[in-house]
């Protein structure tokens, strides 16, 4: 029985005729861009995670980059953001014609390091861009205090981790944006590309709201340069069905998630990461002697679980291991294989080898395994026999 990395059919198949007459709503009505369909989903968006105000946009990357736009920030400031994340983070920074300054990772929890971060603030930085990678919550705390006492901008990448909390509140809802991805994949998948933009703040939410529509206010006059950024009201509609059986699908995870941990944690040469060993906590983290570190959940910190990820250690090792995993039929994934200081349109930032040791270490190590929430017990149990033959060679 193979195992996919992921299965998208029996969540929106289980709602099939719901999206289906949500589909047809929005087909009779003839709107299809923006309008009643996508102004519910907003306000229930909004009290979902306790944002003062939601806008939908065209994608997740739209809405750091509506974010970035509505903050003023462009050519000549720097933004700190994470060295090991998905491309589009970094990617929308330059796109404003700003400077991505690349941070490190902790090695626990995968976000970005904020000591690391403090050794490269300059006056120029107006912006920090923490991504709560995998579902698992950025230090906030630190992240909020450091933007505070250098008059920094937050704008909080939560494109993998909508529920996901700190310490009680959703992420998205802590820095002046947070923006959220509603890629299929994502833990409330729409049926094409979707996002949104999450604020507490009103003027900051009209500005976003009006860069989302070409800078237009009012119709065909043009205060800002803008952007074509609308969500349409297909997305709104199919995600205002799923929105309901959110927790549902955040409890699948969880349950995925500590079924791993308890299965894969009783095997020989494997153990669970140590929050002591954080990089973001401590001066240095201490190394691993397993060969697989699993990933942990801080108790101040709740994890939405989008992503499983291990740690495989010992060079080339983690590709040893995806290997034999494909020979068993068994789905996985790498997030991240290459820093983003290594991409080659970064180049011209002038960064080299070593300089981001915890990112350059972990595209390494890392892989994620099938954690999707309708995933059946028996391929999990499958997953976790194909590591423990691994283990055994």
């Amino acid at each position: 029985m193979n195992v996919n990395l992921l299965d998208l059919k029996p969540q929106n198949g289980a709602l099939e005729p719901e999206l289906h007459e949500a589909f047809l709503r929005v087909l009779r009505s003839g709107h299809f861009i923006l309008g009643p369909e996508v102004e519910r989903f907003e306000k229930s968006l909004a009290e979902f995670t306790g944002a003062g105000h939601a806008l939908g946009v065209s994608s997740g990357t739209d809405a750091i980059l509506v974010a970035l736009m509505a903050l003023g920030i462009g050519p000549g400031d720097e933004v700190l953001c994470p060295a090991f994340t998905f491309f589009a983070t970094a990617g929308c920074v330059a796109r404003v014609g700003a400077t991505p300054v690349f941070v490190d990772a902790c090695p626990v929890c995968f976000n970005l390091d904020m000591r690391d971060a403090a050794r490269r603030l300059t006056p120029k930085t107006k912006a920090i861009l923490p991504v709560h990678l995998f579902g698992h919550s950025a230090d906030m705390d630190a992240v909020t205090d450091f933007a505070w006492k250098h008059d920094l901008r937050v704008i909080e990448d939560a494109a993998q981790a909508m529920g996901a909390t700190y310490r009680e509140k959703q992420v998205g809802t802590m820095g002046d944006f947070g923006t959220i991805s509603f890629f299929p994949t994502k833990n409330l998948g729409a049926l094409g590309d979707a996002g949104a933009v999450l604020t507490n703040d009103t003027a900051l939410y009209e500005r976003a709201k009006i860069l989302r529509m070409h800078g237009m206010e009012p119709k065909y006059h043009h205060p800002y340069v803008g952007g074509c950024f609308r969500l349409d009201a297909l997305q709104a509609a199919l995600l205002s069905v799923k929105l309901p059986h959110f927790n549902d699908y955040t409890a699948g995870l969880r349950r995925n998630s500590a079924l791993y941990t308890e299965r894969l944690s009783m095997m020989t040469d494997v153990e669970v990461a140590r929050p002591e060993n954080c990089g973001c906590l401590q001066a240095h983290a201490r190394d691993h002697s397993s060969r697989i570190v699993l990933p942990v959940a801080y108790p101040f910190r709740g994890h939405i679980w989008n992503q499983y990820t291990i740690r495989v250690m010992g060079e080339g090792q983690r590709d040893v291991l995806r290997t034999h995993l494909t020979s068993r039929g068994i789905g996985s994934e790498i997030y991240y294989p290459v820093p983003l200081h290594e991409q080659a349109c970064f180049s011209y930032l002038g960064y080299s080898r070593g300089e981001f040791p915890w990112a350059e270490r972990l595209a390494g190590e890392v892989l994620s395994l099938p954690i999707y929430p309708e995933l059946p017990e028996e391929q999990l149990e499958q997953v976790c026999l194909a590591i423990a033959e691994f283990l055994g060679k």
